[in-house]
């Protein structure tokens, strides 16, 4: 069982206080870089860029590779604390498996991958006055490198803080899954709220973001793992990064196509999303991988797991 692995740990609730706060320090150092930046070449006091400002300031490559070095640097404090903190193994924060199985990476990184760029072809093919070439060779092979590099290690961070330590802190100390997955997901989706898209879309937005971090979570409880989520993030976010770019979008850049359109989102849209597209996502992984008994799995307790009898050994007869 994915969280019960968290037992095995020290799981006491202080070193979680602890924790949480050493991995904040550590994201705000690994902003120090940007903020430097933006203070020695972008010309404006760093109190007033704004995420819809931010990729204006400077070099679009720069700024990208600058956002996601605080992830990159909030990871390395986040695997000390899992490992030394709480004295776990980096494999059970990750998977109840005897061992990583990159086939469910790849499966949930195809999977959005394909689905993603399927989407965005009917788009183009409908509205292609919505979209321009973008491609620049150099800027393009940069970008590439350091999406290649960087957003996996944003993306591990992501999902070792949310699905993983903070699923399994969560769920040892309340005793239960249903705890867990709604404050996770709520967490995962409300940190977005100062995305770009929110601003320009308006806030019926963050429902896709909290309903992403719910279908997250379900993929990681119901697998017994993070695998498919870690998958299904990078391969959602590295698409995102090299396929298309807009003024208005989290991701700001040198990608191949650059969407030239006023978006407008509807709420028939965004319900149609978190209604249809998510279970349908998550239909196929139960399908592909035989999930079964969904309530316990989802909604059920969390209890230790039982003390390994002691061996006894006989004595030899005198």
């Amino acid at each position: 069982m994915f969280i019960q692995q968290a037992f095995k740990a020290q799981h006491q609730w202080w070193r979680y206080v602890i924790g949480i706060i050493i991995t904040i320090i550590a994201v705000v150092i690994g902003q120090i870089p940007l903020t430097a930046a933006i203070l020695i070449w972008g010309d404006i006091d760093p109190m007033y860029v704004s995420a819809d400002t931010l990729y204006q300031v400077l070099e679009p490559n720069l700024t990208m590779f600058l956002l996601l070095l605080s992830f990159a640097v909030g990871l390395v404090g986040l695997l000390f604390v899992i490992r030394f903190v709480h004295r776990q193994p980096i494999l059970e924060a990750t998977t109840s498996r005897k061992k990583m199985d990159w086939g469910r990476f790849t499966f949930g990184f195809a999977l959005i991958a394909i689905v993603n760029i399927l989407f965005f072809a009917v788009g183009y093919l409908v509205s292609p006055e919505d979209y321009i070439w973008n491609f620049q060779a150099i800027p393009f092979l940069i970008l590439l490198v350091i999406t290649v590099v960087m957003v996996p290690l944003q993306i591990a961070f992501e999902e070792y803080l949310f699905r993983g330590y903070l699923m399994q802190g969560l769920g040892v100390l309340a005793r239960n899954r249903w705890f867990p997955l709604i404050v996770t997901s709520l967490i995962f989706g409300l940190l977005h709220l100062g995305n770009p898209e929110v601003g320009k879309m308006g806030e019926i937005v963050m429902l896709i973001y909290i309903g992403n971090g719910f279908v997250l979570g379900i993929m990681t409880l119901m697998d017994e793992g993070m695998e498919l989520a870690l998958g299904y993030h990078a391969g959602n976010n590295i698409v995102a990064s090299l396929m298309l770019t807009a003024d208005w979008t989290a991701f700001q850049g040198h990608s191949l196509f650059k969407d030239v359109s006023d978006p407008t989102v509807s709420t028939l849209e965004v319900l149609a999303q978190v209604l249809i597209f998510f279970p349908a996502i998550l239909f196929i992984m139960a399908r592909r991988y035989k999930w079964t008994n969904w309530r316990e799995k989802l909604f059920g307790k969390v209890d230790p797991p039982p003390m390994e009898e002691p061996v006894v050994l006989e004595q030899p007869e005198a």
